[in-house]
């Protein structure tokens, strides 16, 4: 028995690793297990592949794809990506595979002879397409680096000059934009300011204009940035006043003073005002953007009206309305029983289930690779990574139906009652960590983690999808 258990136990396995294939003999029951055998580090973005699932069997194969980190354009948008193509027409192919009728896809090669050279070739097919300076011209072995490439046609990159691969139906085209600063002189206006002062030899409401205003000049100097030959970008490098602002100075006659018979007429005034002011801060009302801390103590409603506005603020809040960060300004300067309720709002940025992926003025800087993209960008990247692993037509299909019950391909989705977050609802969502740190932000980190998470539970989107169907979750 113990005979018969060690010979069905031991495997012959076939294990390619970046395209080098080797004949293994394993105990092993598992992938993970029989890598961890052989030495082979995954990490996290890599393709692992087994023919027989997770669970070895005799004469399997066991296929390990090394990612590595590019970039390529979304709408003009630069993201970082993690891919296995091994060339730039491959990864441009894996883009139109799922989304052919999506934006144009690129790929920027930004240190061109560091990462290219004896790594990623061109077009593994047939001629590429090379256009730089204004000229075009074919080079006819797509097979070699686009350093080569650009060598054999005597281009020689300045150190900003930028290199893409891009597709123009079956053409492929590598691309050289050059880069270059310059400075450019302009005259701006100053506008004048309106000055009013008051006149008590004019009659009451009467105005004069006592000096006309006249604008003044600067001269503004501004280094840019050209692609091309094309302004892509300035900045403002020095500003000279050659001409001073006149300001206009407007004289109004003096209001005479009211007299009534009672001598209170003033007085009548001003009481009605405050008790305007205080009927609006009782109410919720903030005309100005601030409450007035003194009103609010005296109105004997500040408890229950602090703890209101608390908890509705965390409400209302999330629905993308900022303007009710006056008021917690306001309240928190003034009135330190409203500070620890209203600290609370400064979660809104991470709190945003329903902004759709808009970035609002309180959100943190971008610094994520697909930084709160729309449903289109979310897509277009997840069509590009979902093919890597072989998840087109009814896969990519299933794809899109899964995520779309699930988030709606919201990156900021989040389900109140269980946690689950982001475009593919990870539970909890720190699990998607392991994909990168700005998970609750960063629609690429979600997307990668998403499809890992499928591969590992299911095998396939069309797996997963049909696991949904059944059971209402995946």
């Amino acid at each position: 028995m113990m005979g018969t258990f060690a010979f069905t136990a031991r495997k012959s396995v076939a294990l390619n690793v970046n395209g080098t294939t080797t004949q293994v003999t394993t105990y092993a029951m598992t992938t993970a297990r029989l890598l961890e055998e052989q030495g082979i580090d995954v990490k996290s973005h890599d393709i692992v592949e087994t023919s027989s699932g997770d669970h070895l069997a005799d004469h399997a194969v066991v296929t390990v794809r090394s990612a590595y980190q590019t970039t390529i354009s979304i709408d003009g948008t630069s993201v970082p990506f993690w891919t296995v193509a091994t060339s730039a027409d491959q990864l441009l192919g894996f883009f139109q595979e799922n989304n052919a009728q999506a934006a144009k896809i690129t790929v920027d090669i930004n240190n061109i002879y560091n990462q290219l050279t004896g790594g990623m070739v061109i077009n593994q097919e047939g001629p590429v397409t090379v256009i730089a300076d204004g000229k075009s011209s074919v080079a006819p072995n797509g097979k070699l680096p686009a350093a080569s490439i650009l060598d054999s046609k005597g281009i020689v990159l300045g150190k900003e000059d930028r290199v893409s691969v891009e597709k123009d139906g079956d053409q492929t085209i590598l691309r050289v934009r050059r880069v270059t600063h310059g400075e450019e002189t302009r005259t701006a206006s100053i506008p004048f300011d309106t000055r009013t002062i008051i006149d008590p030899n004019l009659e009451e409401g009467k105005t004069e204009v006592r000096q006309q205003g006249q604008n003044g000049e600067k001269t503004q100097v501004y280094s840019v940035t050209y692609v091309d030959g094309v302004a892509e970008s300035e900045t403002l490098k020095s500003e000279t006043v050659t001409k001073m602002a006149v300001d206009q100075i407007i004289a109004v006659g003096q209001a005479k003073p009211k007299t009534d018979g009672d001598g209170s007429g003033s007085d009548d005034s001003k009481d009605s005002d405050s008790a305007d002011s205080d009927t609006k801060a009782d109410s919720g009302s903030n005309d100005s953007g601030s409450n007035d801390s003194g009103k609010n103590d005296s109105s004997g409603n500040d408890s229950s009206n602090n703890s209101g506005n608390s908890s509705g603020n965390s409400g209302s809040n999330n629905s993308g309305n900022s303007g009710s960060s006056g008021n917690d300004s306001s309240n928190n300067g003034s009135n330190s029983g409203n500070n620890s309720g209203n600290s609370g709002n400064s979660g809104n940025s991470g709190n945003s289930g329903g902004n759709s992926g808009t970035t609002t003025p309180t959100d943190p800087a971008p610094s994520g690779r697909l930084w709160h993209p729309t449903v289109a960008q979310a897509q277009a990247y997840a069509a590009g990574a979902a093919a890597q692993r072989g998840w087109t037509g009814t896969d990519w299909d299933a794809l899109v139906k899964l995520w779309n019950r699930e988030s709606g391909w919201s990156w900021s989705a989040e389900n109140k009652r269980s946690g689950a977050y982001g475009i593919p609802q990870s539970l909890p969502a720190d699990k998607m960590a392991m994909f990168g740190a700005n998970y609750r932000d960063d629609g690429a980190v979600q997307i990668d983690w998403g499809l890992f998470y499928i591969a590992q539970s299911y095998g396939s989107p069309s797996k997963a999808w049909q696991h949904s169907e059944e059971v209402g979750w995946y």
